[in-house]
This record gives structure tokens, sequence and C-alpha cells, in this order.
């Protein structure tokens, strides 16, 4: 037992070490310089991966901060950054199309107790089993999902609500392609353009920052000179695609007032109504909690190798 409780994984062994080695001005000013260089990028990224997921812009920003905050605070490394991870798209998109916010939040609980349960265990050791091949095929899979699942949003295509299978979704692109909006796209290819070409300047500014800007404010005066955002010759905004909805209170786009805490069951399911509790609803979410979990693990494990070469 002793053995046991002695290789328990610590708690924010990585900010107690920072401050046992001696933490300065000099230390404070260079990660205030690198926060806000993740921070620009994790805000637009967050809300992207939310938005890709099925979920409202604003779940993402809540993650991002929530997640980010504690995981600096508590993790057990010095040189990993957490932030939003594309990853996850493939795995969390079918549970929202499938059970809808509710269930995701339910299952990603679920996802967190799988991984406490493997830490305290000393489960990770068993990645080094896993062969590189099969990693590398699972992360280009990943790739090629995330890729077609961003197609209709850059091509501005009208295909309704995507389902949970890769093959369908391509067909539905496919039969899609004829509503094509030449502005959307335009405003994409241009951002797009621009996050390539950035690097080559030697800009401090992260490069994605920069297509955000741009981009938005190419959107902006198209739709000052088209009309506004929801007609024919207009580029849809965060604003024009998501309405929220807060203790009684309705607008357009983010909400500006900070998130209510509620239990996940309470929120809606794939027909708009809350979840009922239930062994069967478990019972379903435990295959995606555990997809959830994997992935989580392998993720933070092969980035943990690469810290360990710093």
């Amino acid at each position: 037992m002793r053995e046991f409780l002695s290789n328990l994984p610590g708690i924010a062994t990585g900010l107690r070490s920072a401050l046992k080695d001696g933490y300065g001005i000099a230390d404070l000013r260079k990660d205030v310089m690198a926060g806000l260089t993740i921070g620009t990028v994790a805000v637009p990224l967050s809300m992207a991966l939310a938005i890709a997921t099925g979920v409202p812009p604003q779940h993402g920003l809540y993650t991002a901060i929530v997640a980010g905050a504690l995981i600096a605070l508590t993790g057990g490394a010095r040189f990993n950054v957490s932030g939003p991870t594309a990853a996850f798209v493939v795995i969390l998109f079918p549970i929202v199309q499938q059970y809808g916010l509710g269930g995701l939040l339910i299952a990603s609980m679920m996802a967190g107790v799988i991984l406490v349960a493997l830490g305290l265990t000393r489960m990770g050791r068993l990645i080094q089993f896993v062969p590189y091949p099969v990693v590398l095929g699972f992360t280009a899979g990943i790739a090629v999902v995330i890729a077609v699942l961003q197609v209709p949003d850059f091509l501005g295509l009208e295909t309704g609500k995507l389902g949970e299978h890769f093959v369908e979704n391509v067909s539905t692109i496919v039969a899609s392609l004829p509503t094509i909006n030449p502005l959307e796209l335009g405003v994409g290819a241009f951002a797009l353009g621009v996050m390539l070409f950035w690097p080559r300047l030697r800009s401090p500014i992260p490069a994605p920052l920069v297509g955000l800007v741009v981009g938005a404010v190419a959107a902006y005066g198209i739709n000052a000179i088209t009309g506004e955002p929801g007609s024919a010759w207009a580029v849809e905004t965060i604003a024009s695609r998501f309405s929220w909805e807060v203790g009684g209170q309705t607008g357009s786009g983010i909400p500006p007032i900070p998130p209510m805490f509620m239990a996940p069951w309470s929120l809606p399911g794939p027909d708009g109504e809350p979840l009922t509790l239930s062994f069967v609803l478990f019972s379903e979410l435990l295959g995606p909690a555990f997809a959830i979990a994997m992935l989580g693990a392998i993720e933070s494990l092969l980035c943990a190798v690469v810290a360990d070469g710093l």
C-alpha cells in the first residue's frame, strides 16, 4: 500500500517545481508574452472547434478558459501548453448529433473519471506498446475527417445538418456543391492564403491571429456593401448564424454574460428536450466516454514524450 501511494501522480508538480527553482519578474514577463500568444490563437481556435463539433461557439470559449487555467495550475509539466485540440472533433461530433450537448457533457464527465482511474493505476505506461504506424494512421485519419467537416463552411454550402458517418457526409457535401457561395469561398481562401504566407515574413504575430483579423475585416466590408448577413449576397458570421438564450435573455452571436452553472443532464438532448438520466443512457455513453478518455490519454502521453526531450 505504501508503494502504491508513493506512485500516485502529484498535483501541480509543474508549478511547484517552477517556484522551487526560483521564479522572478523576468520569468513572469516571458510567461505573460507566451500566454498572450497562446491566447490569441486559442480564442478563435476554441470557437472554431466548438462549431465543428456541432455546438455553439461560446462553449468552446468556456472550455478553453476553464480547462486551460485548471491544467496550468494543477498539471505536472512545465513545458506543455494546454489548449483546444482538433483531434477530438472526430469523436465529439457524432456524440452531439446523437445525444446533444447534454450527452456530450455527461460523456466528458465519464471520460474524466476513466482518466483519473487510469492515472491512479499507472496505466499510462501501456502507451509504449502502441505501434508508431498506428499512431500515424490514427492522426492522418483524424486530419482527413476534420478537413472534410470544414468544407461546407469554407465553400458556403447549404448542406443542412450533417450526419454521424463520414461517407454519408461526403455524399451530402458533393450533392450540395451547386450551392457554393462565392463570397464566403473568397473570404475563406483569402484568410487561408494570408495564414500560409504570413510565416514567411518572420513576424512575431501569430499567423492564425492575422488570418482571423483580415478575414473578419473582409467579411465586414463585403456585408457593408452587399447587405446584412443572412441575405443571398452576404458572408455569414457568428452573430448571424448563432443565437443564445440565458436566464430569459436572448441575443445573437456569443452571450455577453457569464455562463450559468447547471447540471449537464438539464441541457438539451438531440430533440431539444432535457435528457433523462437512466442506466440505459449511461451504458450508451460508456463507449463514447471511453473513446474520449483514450484519445485524451494518448495525446497527453505523446505530448509528454516530446516535452521530455526539451
